[in-house]
């Protein structure tokens, strides 16, 4: 890891995101304070396709109550 100025960051801005696409590591300081560091960008996570039938999400678990026949009272609140 190298320390670089800020004006030597900027007048030579090509070679030094080279040297941190390769895989180094600059800091870039005001005088003597280092303000920045430079680092490579992690690689994008690739996803292919999936598989035919999986989900993102796991399924929805519905309870067996949910499908049984209304109350009258419950038809009459619906007002049916």
């Amino acid at each position: 890891m190298r320390t670089i100025t800020i004006d030597e960051a900027s007048s030579n801005l090509p070679q030094v995101l080279a040297e941190v696409e390769a895989g180094g590591e600059i800091i870039i300081s005001r005088g003597d304070t280092p303000v920045a560091r430079l680092t490579k960008m992690p690689e994008p996570r690739r996803r292919g396709p999936r598989p035919v039938g999986q989900t993102l999400y796991p399924p929805m678990h519905v309870p067996d109550e949910a499908f049984a026949p209304l109350t009258d009272e419950a038809l009459k609140e619906w007002g049916l």
